[in-house]
């Protein structure tokens, strides 16, 4: 089997390494376990979350041992990397609740068998601390003048920095040391701006136990046009099929840029890289078959064959498949889905009968169906020639939608060119 380490560079998930020689030599040797910290104040991961969470699998697969470290503990301190504000402080039993969701999702990702992942919280040992022991023990071993020159800390500065958070690097620190002293944990992974915490936990676990252990950070994820990936107009784009459906999901990997898509199936997908590498390659229109590719193996993985099965027929039902003949060659499970046509899955809402007879305000139309977030976004579409009812521009952001819009009970309303919903009327 190839060295993960060698997978992991080649597909773009490395960025700083503390000893890249060292570390490659240690993961073709035995198995190594590491882990990759979530921040447990929400529940439900999003796109943004994905990077970290596919080099955990890469590297499960190559026989290592996964460790995901919810911040039971940290979570009610607050982590100011990248963050210009506060992070919300919940309760504990608020972090409990939301690591559990967590550990659900992740587990379509890794293997948490019995010899498999570990989820473990750090509030299991870090909310019963002793604070003078703690100074005693770990304060002593770091820096304030390094500290403060951290770059996490000094964009802080500016706007604000308190000392709750200013210890935020000490708690991580520890999380690593901990991790070593008791599971064996010999590799943190985190994101580029996690960069300083982990180096500050190599030195820490150094000089308390005098072991060797690595970290490792990935790039930061952009999209071409500078924007942070993963967000989209109306907020994140969640793994939560509740706050976001399995087609929405889709439908998000599917409209990705063109330039996007080598480094995207490389990091979201399980394709080979000769075969990422020929994708990408494709110049229009058939990149967008490439783009189904992406969507469908990025939706397989979050939500499942079915899932991913339905969206893609959905999809190109709508819009058209890129590929209906199978022309371009793939070792993509989406080549055995057969295509048919699809209507009945299409996302879809629904409008009481008895508001139609008074008519329905377009504007709330488009936000009870999940199009625009909020009003005054619906009428910016509207104003902007981006909103259709039944393939026809809405103009007037006073229109109301009456029972005459619908044939045999059903509308179609769309908001740009991608987003759309199916609406019927409720009886």
């Amino acid at each position: 089997m190839r060295n993960a380490f060698d997978i992991l560079e080649e597909r773009g998930f490395l960025y700083q390494m503390t000893d890249a020689d060292t570390l490659r030599h240690r993961l073709s040797k035995d198995v190594v376990t590491f882990y990759v910290g979530f921040d447990p104040t929400g529940n439900s991961l999003h796109i943004g979350h994905l990077l970290p969470v596919m080099a955990m699998r890469w590297l499960q697969k190559c026989g290592h041992r996964p460790i995901a470290l919810v911040g039971g503990g940290t979570a009610m301190v607050g982590d100011p990397s990248g963050k210009t504000q506060v992070r919300p402080i919940l309760s504990s039993e608020e972090i409990d609740a939301n690591a559990e969701c967590l550990k659900e999702q992740l587990g379509r990702f890794l293997d948490f068998n019995e010899d498999g992942a570990r989820l473990v919280n750090n509030g299991d040992w870090l909310r019963d601390l002793n604070y003078i022991e703690f100074l005693r023990d770990v304060g002593k071993h770091f820096s304030i003048n390094r500290m403060l020159a951290a770059e996490s800390v000094k964009q802080r500065l500016e706007a604000g920095l308190s000392f709750l958070e200013f210890n935020y690097t000490l708690l991580q620190s520890y999380d690593f040391y901990v991790l070593r002293r008791d599971r064996g944990c010999e590799l943190q992974l985190g994101g580029q701006d996690q960069w300083g915490n982990i180096v500050a936990g190599v030195d820490l676990t150094r000089r308390m136990m005098g072991a060797e252990v690595h970290g490792a950070t990935f790039p930061l994820l952009l999209k071409s046009d500078g924007q942070k990936f993963g967000k989209t107009a109306s907020g994140a784009v969640w793994l939560d099929p509740a706050r976001t459906s399995p087609f929405d999901y889709y439908q998000f990997w599917r409209n990705v840029g063109d330039a996007e898509v080598s480094r995207l199936l490389s990091f979201f997908t399980p394709l080979p890289m000769d075969e990422v590498r020929m994708l990408a390659a494709l110049e229009a229109p058939a990149i967008n078959r490439a783009k189904e590719i992406l969507a469908y193996e990025a939706t397989l993985l979050a939500h499942g064959a079915d899932e991913a099965a339905k969206a893609y027929l959905t999809a190109g039902s709508e819009f058209g498949f890129a590929d209906p003949d199978g022309a371009i060659a793939t070792s993509s499970g989406i080549t055995h889905v057969k295509v048919v046509q699809v209507v009945e899955d299409f996302p879809t809402a629904a409008v009481p009968a008895a508001e139609l007879e008074a008519g329905v305000w377009v504007v709330k139309l488009f936000v009870d169906a999940g199009l625009c977030a909020s009003n005054g976004e619906a009428r910016r579409l509207i104003k902007g020639g981006g909103c259709y009812l039944n393939d026809t521009r809405v103009t007037d952001d006073k229109r109301t939608v009456m029972a005459t819009d619908f044939t045999d009970g059903v509308a179609m309303i769309r908001a740009g060119k991608k987003k759309r919903r199916r609406i019927i009327i409720d009886q």
